[in-house]
């Protein structure tokens, strides 16, 4: 019997471990089939999202450009914006080397003469920076000189030429009574006798500009007497600041935007000077005073491209009106549209010609802007720069091959960046490459 007993419990062990292993295989058949269907559904989701369009290509073709061009432009503005805070910062420093950069364009033709026939570098430099130095203080005292010898001659017909006026309005069909007259004239007085205070702060604002005047004045004198001497080294030295990818498009662009600034330069200097002295004579002739003077200013304010030149022509006939009449007023007015429609239909096209191709309207808005951040000087650089902006653009799209090559460069000239052998553009003249300062 106990072997019996021993048999049973040998059959019952043996039955409980094959139900053991029997489960132990159900859960792992179990755990498979749990992982196979769960690899299905990866699959299959898997499938589906391949199946699914790229969220990007779902998106319209329009709003995709639109968002872009969007993203680059925020960039851009933001860059513009950083950029004219740092100048409005700095703005003496930059109004200053921006006036050293013109006067540089119009005496570094002297300077490369001069040393062609034998003078030194610094010698040249130092013969035309005297000369053009002088002839400024020249022009300067002469101005002054004119004014204050006609000073009391000019009041004395500024007396007179406001009595004409009022007795003019007095006769006019515009029906303005004397009574009217005085009233505007005592406003005129009470306004400034009561504003001696505003006065005496503007006097002192005025003292802080001219100071500022001074100082940007000797910056733009050292800075034209190193560009004049040491011109090539420094453009060198600025090309090695350039990343060695651009650097033989921007060599490209430098001779390039030297030659637009000099021609600008040169091409407002003769329209400034053939205006003023065809206005000065026209209105000497007429018996205005002040006329060398008035010239002067002509000179110096066509520099301003279009507005500078209607207001110069305004107070030649405001001169002319309150110390000569009204015709005297009007035959000048008659003498300055004359000018100006010779300048812009003969003079302009002429003298300049391609070498400055800037629309009407961005010369009107540039000057706007650049008087605006910069005043009166803002207003007479805007115009070059907007120039040399455009020819810098235009050389660099089509040394990236965005259009083909024109102009002043052959499609060589435009791959390599180099100028021809025979020109000396001043600063703006470098090698494709540079290691910085020489």
């Amino acid at each position: 019997m106990p072997g019996i007993h021993r048999w049973l419990d040998r059959v019952k062990d043996g039955a409980t471990a094959l139900g053991e292993r029997r489960a132990q295989a159900q859960v792992r058949r179990d755990a498979e089939e749990r992982e196979s269907a769960e690899e299905e559904r990866a699959a299959r989701a898997r499938r589906a999202r391949a199946a699914a369009p790229d969220p990007a290509v779902a998106v319209p073709w329009g709003i995709r450009v639109a968002a872009e061009a969007g993203w680059r432009f925020l960039v851009l503005a933001a860059t513009l914006w950083v950029l004219m805070r740092v100048i409005g910062a700095v703005r003496l420093v930059v109004l200053a080397f921006v006036v050293s950069l013109l006067v540089t364009a119009l005496l570094q033709p002297t300077v490369a003469r001069l040393h062609r026939r034998g003078l030194s570098q610094g010698l040249a430099t130092a013969v035309t920076a005297i000369c053009g130095f002088v002839v400024l203080g020249l022009v300067g005292w002469f101005v002054v000189w004119q004014v204050l010898d006609n000073l009391d001659t000019l009041s004395g017909r500024l007396q007179e030429g406001i009595e004409e006026l009022k007795k003019w309005l007095l006769d006019s069909p515009f029906h303005v009574t004397e009574q009217q007259i005085n009233d505007v004239a005592n406003n005129l007085s009470d306004a400034i006798g009561t504003s001696t205070s505003e006065i005496t702060s503007k006097g002192l604002q005025g003292v802080t500009v001219l100071v500022e005047i001074l100082t940007g004045m000797l910056l733009a004198m050292f800075s034209t007497l190193f560009l004049l001497y040491d011109g090539k080294r420094i453009w060198r030295w600025t090309l090695g600041l350039v990343p060695a990818v651009a650097r033989p498009g921007v060599a490209g662009a430098g001779p390039r935007a030297w030659r637009t600034l000099t021609a600008y330069v040169r091409g407002t200097v003769i329209v400034a000077l053939i205006d003023a002295l065809f206005i000065g004579v026209g209105i000497y002739f007429l018996g205005v005073p002040l006329a060398v003077p008035i010239g002067v200013v002509i000179f110096l304010a066509s520099f301003v491209p279009l507005v500078g030149a209607v207001a110069s022509g305004a107070l030649a006939v405001v001169v002319a009106l309150v110390t000569q009449g009204v015709f005297t007023a009007l035959m000048a007015l008659l003498v300055v549209l004359l000018v100006q429609q010779i300048e812009g239909h003969v003079l302009q096209p002429f003298i300049l010609g391609r070498a400055v191709r800037v629309h009407p309207l961005a010369v009107v808005l540039s000057v706007a802007t650049g008087g605006l951040v910069a005043g009166i000087g803002g207003a007479v650089v805007a115009v070059p720069l907007v120039a040399v902006a455009n020819t810098v653009i235009g050389h660099l799209r089509a040394y990236a091959g965005d259009e083909p090559p024109a102009g002043d460069g052959t499609p060589a000239q435009a791959r390599t960046g180099t100028a021809p052998s025979d020109e000396q553009p001043g600063p703006a003249a470098a090698a494709p490459a540079a290691d910085g300062p020489a």
